[in-house]
């Protein structure tokens, strides 16, 4: 028997359940949570990193590079500052020197991120593992009980075990190995 909380629609319509909500109302909490915990630094590297990644970005160095070049070749009727363009080359340089490390700071946290988010995948995965397994022996011992034919079938014997991760990683390694040594 399901409980009022697993079965009943959200009131929006949405046909969510109170779980499915709940699941994801803990979840933004985390992440807000989380973006409050943050430093000043990985806070200052995601506003450049978001900055550095937008069009307006693009606009303001294709404007500044633009007159720059234009400017320095002439063709404006100014006196040229940099004619060989090398303090050009050196601003582009430095300024990508710093863009690359602050994209590879929030790389490297989103990667942290991403690793938490597959290690609860995992855990979540193998405690449905251990619930189906176990649901799966129950259900098969009810089918004896009631003398179900399809309780005695040998394919449901496998279904029954508890799948043990460290072995699957293993067999996962030894076909890696083998296929890069093919």
């Amino acid at each position: 028997m399901r409980t009022k909380e697993q079965s009943v629609p959200d009131p929006g319509g949405a046909g969510m359940s109170k779980v499915v909500e709940r699941n994801i109302t803990a979840l933004l909490d985390r992440r807000k949570a989380e973006e409050h915990a943050k430093s000043r630094e990985d806070k200052i590297a995601d506003m450049v990193t978001r900055f550095t990644g937008s069009m307006v970005f693009v606009y303001i160095h294709l404007a500044l590079f633009g007159v720059w070049i234009i400017w320095n070749l002439g063709l404006l009727g100014l006196k040229p500052f940099d004619p060989s363009f090398v303090v050009l080359a050196m601003f582009a340089s430095v300024e990508a020197i710093f863009l690359s490390t602050f994209v590879l700071i929030s790389q490297n946290r989103m990667n942290e991120q991403a690793d938490k988010r597959a290690e609860l995948d995992l855990q979540i995965s193998l405690l449905t593992e251990h619930e189906v397994t176990r649901m799966i022996s129950l259900v098969r011992a009810m089918a004896k009980k009631m003398d179900i034919p399809d309780a005695y079938d040998e394919g449901i014997d496998e279904l029954e075990m508890n799948v043990q991760p460290e072995k699957v990683m293993d067999t996962m390694d030894q076909f890696t190995k083998r296929s890069k040594e093919e």
